[in-house]
């Protein structure tokens, strides 16, 4: 039995934990922060209660074939319900499409906006619904470590679409602005540009109107409880308040790490901490990259968060809505090209107590707002009211109701905070954007090159950003570890 130690109780940090437990090792999650869930913390403020990261419960399947591995089921642990509508999108004034859990609807709203548009969705969701199964049956569950992962009998078929982007896709076929972007948007979570985003990824379009959108009763933070739930039913002990400073070593062998200045010994380490944070741990030489190499990557977004609390109900919006009157291609410029401040941003609003009473107080709403930016660029006080000013003031038109007066909770959440609590490369939120040159083998690798017992995991790693991406990555990087153990 081995004795190993977990860097970090996110989603691929208690992934990994449990799976190492289930195998029988002594395992033991160090947590920096008093909180677990990483990304997905939970945030209570006067009777209001916010999911601090991740909102979207995509991807169902794989996040039931984690619990299945265990002989569990999510229903075990929460109860979900899928949303209808999935989510709304705002274009203008009193402008706003709904995306309903009922295929036959979206097709009549896609219909209403472009004749015959109906036709080519079809066909596109079929398409993504077959990526998606070749994806989630092979592909995603390799470790990254040769281009050979990626060749199977669907994706050779398709091979074409590697090379091709999914906005090149959908605008041969799309005339509107409006339904081009509804169906750009999904790939967003995988923190890259439709225009640079290859047509493959157009299986998170089958995450989104085939398989729907969910919602977990409590909120997302459920989930996290539930895999701490399992991981120490497994015998996992979680640490938080312990932040490892040191990796202490023994030529190429990790000896131990430094934990609130005491001196624990381990035979293995995953860490499923910042991956260019538990490097720069390391001695320069058993780092397997360097700075330049950090430099030259193309991040996903950052973000500016407001956690708010209404004082009354807020009307017509969805628990998912998106507010995109404005340039979606200025915006992206302005995270991927030119970074910097977008100088009038595309916004998203969660209002989770739309569906669930019991995250805030009667009659009072809650909301999360969420502004995507490039990650490393400067983060102030006065630009985060100057943003949360903007987006309550085109909110406001579009939604024809005054809702400044009703705020009676806020907090914000950006870059500086991310590289605080996180110790976020460049304050990144999602980690590697998920373009050609970051896909699979090409993204930084799971098991250290120089030091026999070091592993990685989580976002900015195989297979990438996400929470059901990082749970997988948190289950290869427990296969890699069994394997060296039984060396």
């Amino acid at each position: 039995m081995a004795k190993i130690a977990i860097i970090g109780a996110g989603f691929s940090g208690l992934s990994a934990a449990a799976y190492l437990a289930k195998a029988g090792h002594q395992v033991t999650v160090y947590e920096k922060n008093e909180g677990i869930g990483g990304r997905a913390r939970q945030l209570k403020i006067d009777g209001f209660t916010f999911d601090m990261g991740p909102s979207w419960y995509w991807m169902p399947d794989v996040i039931e074939r984690f619990f299945n591995d265990f002989g569990k089921s999510a229903s075990d642990y929460y109860q979900l319900e899928r949303l209808d509508p999935g989510y709304e999108v705002y274009f203008g004034e009193e402008d706003s499409i709904k995306i309903s859990a009922n295929k036959e609807k979206i097709f009549a709203a896609f219909e209403k906006i472009e004749p015959g548009s109906s036709r080519f969705l079809k066909k596109f969701l079929d398409d993504s619904a077959f990526n998606y199964q070749a994806a989630m049956s092979s592909v995603v569950y390799k470790p990254g470590k040769s281009p050979l992962e990626l060749v199977t009998w669907a994706t050779v078929k398709r091979i074409s679409q590697f090379f091709t982007s999914i906005s090149k896709v959908v605008r041969k076929h799309i005339k509107s602005e409006k339904l081009a972007q509804i169906l750009e948007f999904p790939v967003l979570f995988l923190g890259a540009k439709p225009e640079k985003t290859p047509a493959f990824y157009c299986l998170m379009n089958h995450a989104d109107m085939n398989l729907g959108t969910w919602y977990i009763k409590g909120g997302f933070f459920e989930l996290v409880k539930a895999m701490a739930s399992l991981a120490e039913s497994l015998g996992v002990k979680i640490e938080t308040n312990s932040a490892v400073s040191e990796i202490l070593m023994e030529q190429r062998t990790i000896k131990g790490i430094l934990v609130n200045g005491k001196n624990i010994e381990v035979d293995f380490v995953v860490s499923s901490a910042d991956y260019h944070h538990t490097e720069m741990l390391l001695d320069s030489k058993m780092r397997n990259y360097s700075d330049r190499y950090w430099k030259s990557r193309v991040m996903a977004p950052s973000a500016l968060l407001f956690y708010v609390g209404f004082d009354r109900k807020i009307e017509n919006v969805s628990h998912h809505t998106l507010f995109f009157d404005t340039s979606f291609k200025e915006h992206a410029a302005k995270i991927y090209d030119t970074p910097g401040w977008p100088e009038k941003p595309l916004f998203y609003a969660s209002f989770t107590s739309i569906t669930d009473s019991s995250v805030a107080p009667d009659g009072k709403e809650n909301a999360v707002f969420l502004i995507p930016l490039a990650p490393g660029i400067d983060d102030t006080p006065e630009l985060r009211e100057k943003y949360f000013d903007q987006i309550l003031n085109r909110m406001e038109k579009m939604i024809k109701q005054n809702i400044r007066d009703a705020v009676i909770v806020k907090q914000s959440y950006c870059i500086s905070d991310f590289e605080r609590d996180y110790n976020a490369f460049r304050g990144n939120a999602y980690g590697l954007a998920n373009i050609l040159l970051q896909t699979g083998f090409l993204k930084p690798r799971l098991e250290s090159k120089k030091i026999l017992n070091l592993m990685y995991t989580g976002q900015l790693s195989v297979p990438g950003p996400g929470v059901p991406p990082s749970l997988i990555s948190g289950k290869i990087a427990a296969e890699l570890v069994l394997s060296k153990l039984k060396k």
